[in-house]
């Protein structure tokens, strides 16, 4: 009788700041997921090791919320502090077959809380910037991507309301692209024609522009259609925010590239080659920074063995800019969203989505 792959959780997590799932027809071995879940690297991103928290259930039940967030590390820079440059929730209701995926966009406009940890006194500003204030770790040069991690999920949990995370992760952008290049490339289709601020035909940079004002030179298209993107040709369209609709339309692109992702992830040609996975694995492996407060990815790859792409629903959150052009602030969610995070608490989205179809991305 063949096992459940239990390694595609991480096909979640990390299906470019992750999604979560299992499934498939593999063998995993004890072998390989010993050797996989040997490479993630893990942190206390939940500040969980420092306040005694409680142990772990021996099992995992109820309703589940994952925290994924992904960053843009300056090679040039390691010291520069991270910002959360995309930030994606996963609410996998209670039954854990089916699962739920929004956004919150990166120029949202909230209450940061005090972090003494990183002498931070607490402010208003736009919540990717919550990484960067709690990484500071005071004496220190260097940036520590799990406080500010820590720090951004009490942001998150004081806007939304809700009030625990069961995992977290991060993952930077750079292994993003390993990852995509270890699976083959992954398909996926547009709606859209994307252009790239950042890079020219050929995949090289664009140059800045003198003037201070962006980049210059020709630059690389993707056509509204189906795409078999590699790498960094992945990691460059769910970086585009330079479109018509802005973020919001991003956080489309990144969500549904997610699901592709997941969905050539269960894929034959990733799943009955143990060469490529093997390699998909290790690449993930050195991408993901994970925790899940007791549970490692192993767990929640069987907890969700059941879950899969196609049970995934995209969420929509409506949200406007605040301020224009010089004078733009960021931006801001509107109705039903903080309803919508109501329900995500509650463990009643089925019911919720059902009366507000205009929320699903399609």
């Amino acid at each position: 009788m063949r096992k459940k792959p239990r390694w595609a959780v991480l096909c979640t997590i990390f299906g470019a700041f992750l999604l979560l799932g299992s499934g498939g027809s593999l063998v995993a071995t004890e072998v390989l997921l010993a050797r996989y879940e040997g490479a993630v690297e893990t942190a206390d991103l939940f500040g969980d090791e420092a306040a005694a928290a409680a142990e772990p259930k021996t099992d995992i039940k109820g309703p589940l919320n994952f925290l994924l967030v992904g960053i843009d590390p300056r090679a040039n820079n390691p010291n520069e502090p991270p910002r959360s440059d995309s930030i994606l929730i996963l609410q996998v209701p209670d039954g854990h077959d089916r699962g739920y995926l929004f956004s919150l966009p990166r120029d949202l406009i909230v209450e940061i809380p005090a972090f003494p940890k990183a002498d931070f006194d607490g402010g208003r500003d736009k919540i990717n910037a919550a990484m960067a204030y709690g990484s500071r770790v005071p004496g220190q040069e260097k940036p520590d991507p799990a406080r500010g991690f820590e720090l951004l999920a009490k942001t998150v949990t004081n806007y939304t309301g809700i009030k625990r995370f069961d995992a977290g992760a991060i993952i930077n952008f750079t292994g993003f692209r390993k990852i995509v290049d270890a699976m083959g490339g992954v398909t996926m289709t547009l709606d859209i024609d994307v252009k790239s601020e950042h890079l020219q035909p050929d995949g090289s940079g664009r140059k800045g522009n003198p003037n201070g004002e962006g980049y210059i030179g020709p630059q690389k298209v993707y056509k509204k259609g189906t795409h078999h993107l590699k790498g960094w040709e992945a990691l460059d369209v769910v970086r585009q925010r330079k479109t018509v609709g802005g973020d919001y339309v991003r956080q489309k692109h990144q969500q549904q590239f997610i699901k592709a992702m997941v969905s050539q992830a269960f894929s034959k040609d990733v799943v009955t080659n143990p060469v490529k996975l093997d390699k998909v694995l290790r690449s993930a492996g050195e991408s993901l920074i994970f925790n899940g407060r007791g549970h490692s990815v192993v767990d929640y790859g069987l907890t969700l063995r059941n879950l899969r792409a196609s049970s995934i629903t995209m969420i929509k959150l409506p949200g406007r800019g605040v301020g224009t052009g010089s004078n733009y602030k960021g931006e801001e969610l509107l109705d039903p969203s903080q309803d919508f995070f109501a329900a995500v608490q509650a463990d009643t989205l089925d019911t919720f989505v059902v009366s507000h179809p205009e929320l699903i991305q399609r």
